[in-house]
Protein backbone atom coordinates (compact mmCIF):
# COMPACT_ATOMS: atom_id res chain seq x y z
CA UNK A 1 0.00 0.00 0.00
CA UNK A 2 2.76 2.66 0.86
CA UNK A 3 4.79 2.08 -1.92
CA UNK A 4 2.01 2.33 -4.20
CA UNK A 5 2.04 -1.41 -5.67
CA UNK A 6 -1.41 -2.45 -4.27
CA UNK A 7 -4.32 -0.52 -6.60
CA UNK A 8 -7.41 0.36 -4.36
CA UNK A 9 -6.01 -1.62 -1.41
CA UNK A 10 -7.46 -4.36 -3.00
CA UNK A 11 -5.07 -7.06 -1.71
CA UNK A 12 -4.62 -5.32 1.52
CA UNK A 13 -8.71 -5.28 2.29
CA UNK A 14 -8.89 -8.83 1.24
CA UNK A 15 -6.34 -10.12 3.78
CA UNK A 16 -7.46 -7.68 6.50
CA UNK A 17 -10.63 -6.28 5.86
CA UNK A 18 -12.88 -8.56 7.87
CA UNK A 19 -13.63 -12.09 8.57
CA UNK A 20 -13.43 -14.78 6.02
CA UNK A 21 -16.33 -16.73 7.21
CA UNK A 22 -18.65 -13.62 6.48
CA UNK A 23 -17.67 -12.54 3.37
CA UNK A 24 -19.48 -13.27 0.15
CA UNK A 25 -18.63 -13.19 -3.25
CA UNK A 26 -14.64 -11.74 -2.74
CA UNK A 27 -12.69 -11.13 -5.82
CA UNK A 28 -10.43 -13.81 -6.26
CA UNK A 29 -6.54 -13.34 -5.43
CA UNK A 30 -4.46 -11.78 -8.52
CA UNK A 31 -3.06 -14.92 -10.64
CA UNK A 32 -6.53 -16.98 -9.61
CA UNK A 33 -9.37 -14.92 -11.75
CA UNK A 34 -11.35 -17.15 -14.02
CA UNK A 35 -13.69 -16.67 -16.86
CA UNK A 36 -16.98 -14.87 -15.63
CA UNK A 37 -20.05 -14.24 -17.40
CA UNK A 38 -20.90 -9.99 -17.99
CA UNK A 39 -23.26 -9.78 -15.73
CA UNK A 40 -20.71 -11.36 -12.82
CA UNK A 41 -17.79 -8.68 -14.14
CA UNK A 42 -20.62 -6.10 -14.17
CA UNK A 43 -20.90 -6.94 -10.39
CA UNK A 44 -17.89 -7.14 -9.72
CA UNK A 45 -16.49 -3.83 -10.78
CA UNK A 46 -19.30 -1.85 -8.96
CA UNK A 47 -17.89 -4.11 -5.99
CA UNK A 48 -14.59 -3.77 -6.21
CA UNK A 49 -14.87 -0.19 -7.42
CA UNK A 50 -13.22 -0.37 -10.61
CA UNK A 51 -14.32 2.79 -12.49
CA UNK A 52 -11.67 2.30 -15.38
CA UNK A 53 -13.62 -0.93 -16.80
CA UNK A 54 -17.62 -0.31 -15.75
CA UNK A 55 -18.64 2.55 -18.78
CA UNK A 56 -17.42 -0.49 -20.91
CA UNK A 57 -18.44 -3.66 -19.40
CA UNK A 58 -22.09 -1.46 -19.30
CA UNK A 59 -21.64 -0.58 -23.35
CA UNK A 60 -20.81 -4.39 -24.00
CA UNK A 61 -23.70 -4.84 -21.99
CA UNK A 62 -26.42 -2.61 -23.75
CA UNK A 63 -24.59 -4.03 -27.07
CA UNK A 64 -25.21 -7.81 -26.21
CA UNK A 65 -29.38 -6.98 -25.93
CA UNK A 66 -29.54 -6.55 -22.38
CA UNK A 67 -31.95 -3.82 -21.60
CA UNK A 68 -30.71 -0.53 -19.39
CA UNK A 69 -33.19 -1.04 -16.80
CA UNK A 70 -32.56 -4.53 -16.05
CA UNK A 71 -28.76 -3.78 -16.08
CA UNK A 72 -29.65 -1.25 -13.80
CA UNK A 73 -31.80 -3.18 -11.42
CA UNK A 74 -31.17 -6.78 -11.42
CA UNK A 75 -27.30 -5.71 -11.82
CA UNK A 76 -25.83 -2.84 -10.38
CA UNK A 77 -28.45 -2.09 -8.00
CA UNK A 78 -27.87 -5.82 -6.31
CA UNK A 79 -24.22 -5.12 -6.25
CA UNK A 80 -24.53 -1.75 -4.53
CA UNK A 81 -26.70 -3.50 -2.38
CA UNK A 82 -24.05 -6.11 -1.59
CA UNK A 83 -21.45 -3.48 -0.78
CA UNK A 84 -23.65 -2.51 2.01
CA UNK A 85 -24.17 -5.57 3.50
CA UNK A 86 -20.23 -5.91 3.34
CA UNK A 87 -20.01 -2.52 5.10
CA UNK A 88 -22.25 -3.34 7.68
CA UNK A 89 -20.77 -6.52 8.12
CA UNK A 90 -17.06 -4.52 8.76
CA UNK A 91 -16.17 -6.70 5.59
CA UNK A 92 -15.49 -3.28 3.64
CA UNK A 93 -14.39 0.54 5.04
CA UNK A 94 -16.19 3.67 4.04
CA UNK A 95 -13.77 4.51 1.15
CA UNK A 96 -15.04 1.36 -0.62
CA UNK A 97 -18.43 2.53 -0.28
CA UNK A 98 -17.43 6.14 -1.97
CA UNK A 99 -15.86 4.10 -4.73
CA UNK A 100 -18.37 1.89 -4.95
CA UNK A 101 -20.85 4.62 -5.48
CA UNK A 102 -18.42 6.79 -7.73
CA UNK A 103 -18.11 3.14 -10.00
CA UNK A 104 -22.15 3.04 -10.00
CA UNK A 105 -22.60 6.71 -10.94
CA UNK A 106 -20.51 6.23 -14.33
CA UNK A 107 -22.31 3.18 -14.98
CA UNK A 108 -25.67 4.90 -14.83
CA UNK A 109 -23.88 7.89 -16.68
CA UNK A 110 -23.76 5.35 -19.95
CA UNK A 111 -27.71 3.71 -18.79
CA UNK A 112 -29.24 7.47 -18.49
CA UNK A 113 -29.91 8.13 -21.77
CA UNK A 114 -30.83 4.49 -22.68
CA UNK A 115 -34.27 4.90 -20.45
CA UNK A 116 -37.22 5.25 -22.25
CA UNK A 117 -38.68 8.34 -21.68
CA UNK A 118 -42.64 9.79 -21.56
CA UNK A 119 -43.54 11.96 -23.15
CA UNK A 120 -46.28 14.74 -22.05
CA UNK A 121 -46.73 17.17 -19.60
CA UNK A 122 -45.37 17.39 -16.05
CA UNK A 123 -46.61 14.80 -13.73
CA UNK A 124 -45.71 16.58 -10.94
CA UNK A 125 -42.68 18.57 -9.13
CA UNK A 126 -40.48 16.66 -7.12
CA UNK A 127 -37.91 18.04 -4.60
CA UNK A 128 -34.82 15.98 -3.98
CA UNK A 129 -32.51 15.76 -1.33
CA UNK A 130 -29.73 13.78 0.81
CA UNK A 131 -30.19 14.54 4.61
CA UNK A 132 -27.75 16.71 6.24
CA UNK A 133 -24.82 14.95 7.09
CA UNK A 134 -25.02 12.07 4.35
CA UNK A 135 -22.65 12.70 1.65
CA UNK A 136 -23.98 9.51 -0.63
CA UNK A 137 -26.16 10.15 -3.61
CA UNK A 138 -26.21 7.42 -6.35
CA UNK A 139 -29.36 6.00 -5.16
CA UNK A 140 -31.01 9.70 -5.07
CA UNK A 141 -29.39 10.26 -8.67
CA UNK A 142 -30.56 7.09 -10.04
CA UNK A 143 -34.22 8.27 -8.79
CA UNK A 144 -33.68 11.58 -10.13
CA UNK A 145 -33.02 10.01 -13.83
CA UNK A 146 -36.02 7.51 -13.56
CA UNK A 147 -38.47 9.75 -12.54
CA UNK A 148 -37.69 13.16 -15.15
CA UNK A 149 -38.08 9.84 -18.01
CA UNK A 150 -41.21 9.08 -16.46
CA UNK A 151 -42.66 12.86 -16.80
CA UNK A 152 -41.78 14.17 -13.41
CA UNK A 153 -40.33 17.36 -12.73
CA UNK A 154 -37.11 16.90 -10.51
CA UNK A 155 -35.54 19.83 -8.66
CA UNK A 156 -32.01 17.92 -7.27
CA UNK A 157 -30.75 19.90 -4.11
CA UNK A 158 -28.22 17.86 -3.82
CA UNK A 159 -26.74 16.06 -0.68
CA UNK A 160 -26.16 16.91 2.63
CA UNK A 161 -29.07 19.53 2.56
CA UNK A 162 -29.96 20.63 5.71
CA UNK A 163 -34.15 20.55 6.54
CA UNK A 164 -34.22 24.44 6.56
CA UNK A 165 -33.05 24.58 2.62
CA UNK A 166 -35.58 21.95 1.53
CA UNK A 167 -38.60 22.99 3.32
CA UNK A 168 -37.73 26.29 1.82
CA UNK A 169 -37.53 25.25 -1.75
CA UNK A 170 -40.30 22.99 -0.83
CA UNK A 171 -42.89 25.74 0.03
CA UNK A 172 -40.98 28.21 -2.81
CA UNK A 173 -41.69 25.81 -5.76
CA UNK A 174 -45.04 24.52 -4.53
CA UNK A 175 -43.72 21.21 -4.74
CA UNK A 176 -46.12 18.09 -4.91
CA UNK A 177 -44.07 15.42 -3.41
CA UNK A 178 -40.21 15.57 -1.53
CA UNK A 179 -38.34 12.70 -1.94
CA UNK A 180 -35.44 12.23 0.96
CA UNK A 181 -32.47 9.62 0.67
CA UNK A 182 -30.14 8.54 3.26
CA UNK A 183 -27.51 5.54 3.70
CA UNK A 184 -26.69 5.25 6.91
CA UNK A 185 -28.56 4.45 10.20
CA UNK A 186 -26.57 8.10 11.74
CA UNK A 187 -28.21 9.84 9.08
CA UNK A 188 -31.48 8.37 8.74
CA UNK A 189 -32.75 10.43 11.99
CA UNK A 190 -33.03 13.25 10.24
CA UNK A 191 -35.61 12.08 7.68
CA UNK A 192 -37.69 12.34 11.10
CA UNK A 193 -36.95 15.41 11.59
CA UNK A 194 -37.82 17.14 8.50
CA UNK A 195 -40.99 15.66 8.25
CA UNK A 196 -41.72 16.38 11.39
CA UNK A 197 -40.99 20.03 10.86
CA UNK A 198 -42.88 19.89 7.45
CA UNK A 199 -45.79 19.33 9.55
CA UNK A 200 -45.45 21.77 11.85
CA UNK A 201 -45.16 24.44 9.15
CA UNK A 202 -48.02 23.23 6.92
CA UNK A 203 -45.96 22.12 4.19
CA UNK A 204 -48.84 20.01 1.70
CA UNK A 205 -46.19 17.85 -0.03
CA UNK A 206 -46.19 14.19 0.20
CA UNK A 207 -42.83 12.53 1.39
CA UNK A 208 -41.39 9.20 0.07
CA UNK A 209 -38.44 7.87 1.54
CA UNK A 210 -35.34 5.28 0.57
CA UNK A 211 -32.03 4.45 1.09
CA UNK A 212 -29.78 1.57 2.06
CA UNK A 213 -31.00 1.56 5.66
CA UNK A 214 -34.38 2.74 5.45
CA UNK A 215 -37.01 0.22 5.64
CA UNK A 216 -40.91 0.60 5.26
CA UNK A 217 -41.27 0.13 9.00
CA UNK A 218 -39.16 2.81 9.50
CA UNK A 219 -41.01 5.06 6.65
CA UNK A 220 -44.19 4.63 8.70
CA UNK A 221 -42.31 5.11 12.29
CA UNK A 222 -41.80 8.93 10.89
CA UNK A 223 -44.92 9.71 9.30
CA UNK A 224 -43.49 9.30 5.49
CA UNK A 225 -46.10 8.81 3.27
CA UNK A 226 -44.29 6.71 0.96
CA UNK A 227 -41.44 4.36 1.03
CA UNK A 228 -39.23 3.00 -2.23
CA UNK A 229 -36.97 0.07 -1.80
CA UNK A 230 -35.23 1.39 -5.30
CA UNK A 231 -35.44 3.26 -7.86
CA UNK A 232 -38.50 1.36 -9.30
CA UNK A 233 -40.71 1.45 -6.31
CA UNK A 234 -39.69 4.89 -5.84
CA UNK A 235 -41.06 5.83 -9.01
CA UNK A 236 -44.47 3.56 -8.57
CA UNK A 237 -45.23 5.42 -5.31
CA UNK A 238 -44.54 8.88 -6.77
CA UNK A 239 -47.22 7.85 -9.37
CA UNK A 240 -49.45 6.58 -6.53
CA UNK A 241 -48.96 9.65 -4.52
CA UNK A 242 -49.59 12.08 -6.94
CA UNK A 243 -52.95 10.16 -8.18
CA UNK A 244 -53.91 10.49 -3.84
CA UNK A 245 -52.64 14.66 -4.11
CA UNK A 246 -55.88 14.87 -6.91
CA UNK A 247 -57.82 13.08 -5.38
CA UNK A 248 -57.64 14.75 -1.94
CA UNK A 249 -57.43 18.11 -4.15
CA UNK A 250 -60.21 17.05 -6.78
CA UNK A 251 -62.98 19.58 -4.99
CA UNK A 252 -59.88 22.67 -4.78
CA UNK A 253 -59.84 21.86 -8.94
CA UNK A 254 -57.34 19.19 -8.83
CA UNK A 255 -53.06 19.48 -9.21
CA UNK A 256 -51.43 21.66 -11.79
Amino acid sequence: VLLQRDPQFSTYIRLFGGSPATARKAPAPAGEEKEVSLEEALERAVIEGDREKIQDLVRRAVDSGMAPMDINSRILVPAMEEVGRRFNDKIFFLPQVILAAETMQKAFQVLKPLLPKEEGSSKGKVILATVKGDVHDIGKNILAAVLENHGFEVIDLGKNVDRDTILSRAFKEEAHLVALSALMTTTMVEMKRVIAEARKRGLPARFLVGGAVVTRAFAQEIGADGYGRDAMEGLAQADRLMDSLRSDESDRGGVA
